[in-house]
């Protein structure tokens, strides 16, 4: 067998090879413009994700001296390395196509751009009395002296550093001031002219020291571990309690991984926030402009809607949509009863579906029992969490998991726990030791004495808004065989009893993997077919199966959205696997998995939740499920067919592990071209 490093892509460095396709799409000049302003503001805050979660976990096997490599072979220190590099190399990219490329274009489009000392004297004068009365208000200037020690410095936060010393003499200090989050980013000195308002801070950062001279202000931020510590072995009665002192915990004293400063910041500042931080010489980046990229998200909500992607409707798929009281609820529940449903987001309106059948299960009196799992369903304001409160106040038995360590979203799933609680329902906090990740939803009704079951299986979250930003996939049906082993998974779910056995689900951690080894060892032969759309394919025993089924002569199509640790192309190995990547207005979420040749009736498609990388397979509850109506086949091998297309416009990965975008046609657009007629699920 091949060496490790002759096999596998680096996890991380995949991830941001993911990140820099995501900034070629800021690139892209037949974009809006405030399209590409967007994508590099999520380019930004990528990186900031990625420093909080992979950066920080890498340091702390460092501070363990962990030397296990990783599959590729490289030590935790060397993927620091690596990883300082290619962070340096893509942030003076990114900052270089904002000031070349974005900040003309946005001017031409009526949004200039400017920094403090481009301002005119007047528009400088000008900026005085909003700074005395709307901006210096909310702003708390800290110092540090004896007195003063260094004060806590928040994740992402931006600030405004300098030394100051008194008039009259004295020791010089250290003075930071934060910029609240809550002020504009950009700040209007004219008609569509804009300044950083932390450059409008230290132009008049005298005014906050009023009896200080001020020295060397300039901006720096830190970045934090995301990462909440919990002991699940206290049990699942006290983790609720245990996420909430977490969360505590992360927000005011976890480790910082990375300062971000400004050039021209005082050297002396620089070394003191080093020391005070714990941070290294190589855990400093400085920024060869603007800090945090992420603010141009601001912009997109500013700007001339001329200057944005066309809006789209999605369409319905229930006639009748959420509205309607009994009239829609007998359309959904009549419709599952007669066919499967496959709805495609946000093609297809989440509102007017899944939407659709949780207000239909809650509103419908003959509806008894209502499960589902939140993983990230917004806020306490959802119109499903909404839905289910008004079930469980009319009486119904309603189980919702919620999923309290969903990263960046524990502090919501708290508040949603509690609100559903309030309302009477059973929450249920997850199963110990794992992350449950799988997307259902179930609903068991009273039909002429008789109880019969509904479900939904899908790829993406229960979050209306979401749904309309990410491609996402799910099943609706009322089939026996599939409602059965929803049940049995809730089951399991809420008992916290062992594994059980399902007939047309997938489930980790108890059958994935080996479920997914066999299907593919099926394949391994002249003639086998493989395609997969899945967002992460990192996991070295299936990529490994995957080489084999290669080498037996099956034919392999991977469309993968990030890290892909597959290296595909090379003689002896993987000549017969081909990797994509699909960017876009919307972001590609759905996984589908498809053993066997389209359009033959055999094989087999499942969709569903889970990714490829032993977090999903390990330890994660995940479930895909299996589609077998000839309709709903058909349509999902017409979308893998346009994800596999060579004239679909996409990136391409070869060999060396570059990625090339190939193709002149926009996949999504090809795809919202084969969304169904509105309302056809009811026709």
């Amino acid at each position: 067998m091949r060496d490790s490093a002759e096999r596998f892509f680096n996890r991380e460095l995949s991830w941001l090879d993911f990140d820099r396709r995501v900034l070629e799409l800021a690139r892209d000049a037949g974009r809006p413009i405030l399209e590409r302003a967007k994508f590099l503001a999520i380019f930004s805050r990528n990186l900031d994700e990625f420093f909080q979660v992979r950066v920080s976990e890498l340091q702390d096997l460092v501070a363990e001296r962990d030397d296990a490599p990783a599959p590729d072979g490289l030590t935790p220190a060397a993927q620091l390395a690596a990883i300082r590099e290619r962070v340096l190399e893509l942030t003076a990219a990114a900052h270089e196509t904002f000031e070349r490329e974005l900040r003309p274009a946005l001017r031409g489009a009526g949004i200039d751009l400017v920094h403090w000392h481009e301002l005119s004297d007047d528009e400088r004068a000008g900026t005085l009395a909003p700074f005395d009365e709307q901006i210096s208000p909310v702003l708390i200037p800290l110092g540090v002296d004896p007195t003063h020690p260094f004060p806590f410095v928040s994740g992402l936060s931006l600030s405004v550093g300098a030394f100051v010393q008194a008039k009259s003499g004295g020791p010089r200090r250290l003075a930071r001031v934060k910029v609240p989050g809550f002020l504009p980013r950009w700040w209007e000195v004219g008609p569509g002219r804009y300044t950083p308002v932390e450059e409008l801070i230290r132009a008049h950062f005298g005014l906050l020291f009023p009896e200080d001279e001020v020295a060397g202000a300039s901006f720096f931020r830190v970045t934090r571990d995301a990462d909440l510590e919990l002991d699940e072995e206290r049990g699942t009665a006290d983790l609720f309690k245990a996420v909430e002192a977490s969360l505590y915990r992360r927000r005011r004293a976890s480790d910082a991984v990375r300062l971000e400063v400004a050039r021209g910041l005082d050297p002396r500042i620089r070394d003191l926030l080093l020391r005070e931080l714990r941070l290294e010489r190589d855990e400093l980046y400085e920024s060869p402009g603007l800090l945090d990229l992420g603010a141009l998200f601001e912009l997109t909500e500013r700007g001339p809607s001329e200057h944005r992607d066309a809006p789209w409707t999605p369409a319905e798929v229930f006639r009748g949509g959420r509205g309607g009281g009994d009239r829609a609820s007998d359309a959904v529940f009549r419709t599952l009863r007669e066919r499967d449903v496959l709805v495609h987001h946000p093609y297809e309106s989440f509102d007017s579906s899944v939407g659709a059948f949780l207000t239909a299960a809650a509103e419908d009196p003959a509806v008894r029992v209502i499960m589902t799992t939140l993983y990230r369903a917004g806020g306490s304001e959802s119109s499903i969490v909404q839905a289910l409160q008004g079930a469980a106040a009319r009486g119904k038995q309603i189980v919702v998991l919620v999923e309290l360590k969903a990263r960046f979203d524990e502090a919501h799933n708290l508040e949603r726990a509690r609100a559903l609680e309030r309302a009477g329902a059973h929450v249920v906090y997850g199963v110990l030791g794992l992350k449950t990740h799988t997307k259902l939803a179930f609903a068991v009704r009273e039909e002429n004495t008789v109880l019969r079951r509904y479900c939904h299986v899908a790829t993406g979250n229960y979050n209306p808004v979401t749904a309309t930003l990410y491609e996402d996939l799910g099943l609706l049906t009322s089939r026996e065989d599939i409602t059965r082993d929803v049940a049995e998974l809730f089951q399991r779910l809420t008992s916290g009893s062992g594994a059980r056995s399902y007939e047309k689900l997938l489930v980790a951690p108890e059958g994935l993997r080996a479920g997914m080894l066999e299907r593919i060892a099926r394949q391994a032969r002249p003639g086998g077919r493989i395609a997969m759309k899945l967002n992460g394919l990192s996991d070295p025993a299936i990529i490994d199966a995957l080489y084999a089924a290669s080498g037996s002569g099956a034919e392999i199509e991977l469309v993968v959205r990030g890290i892909c640790c597959l290296r595909p192309g090379v003689a002896g190995l993987s000549e017969r696997i081909r990797v994509r990547s699909v960017l876009g207005r919307y972001l590609e979420h759905s996984r589908i998995f498809r053993f066997g040749e389209p359009g033959q009736g055999r094989g087999e498609v499942w969709i569903g939740s889970a990714d490829l990388m032993q977090r999903n397979l390990d330890l994660r509850v995940e479930a895909l499920v299996l589609v077998e109506d000839p309709a709903l086949v058909a349509r999902i091998d017409a979308l893998l067919a346009v994800y596999l297309d060579p004239e679909s416009r996409l990136f391409a990965l070869a060999p060396d592990g570059s990625w090339k975008a190939t193709g002149s046609v926009d996949v999504q657009d090809r795809l919202r071209a084969l969304t169904p007629a509105p309302g056809s699920a009811t026709a």
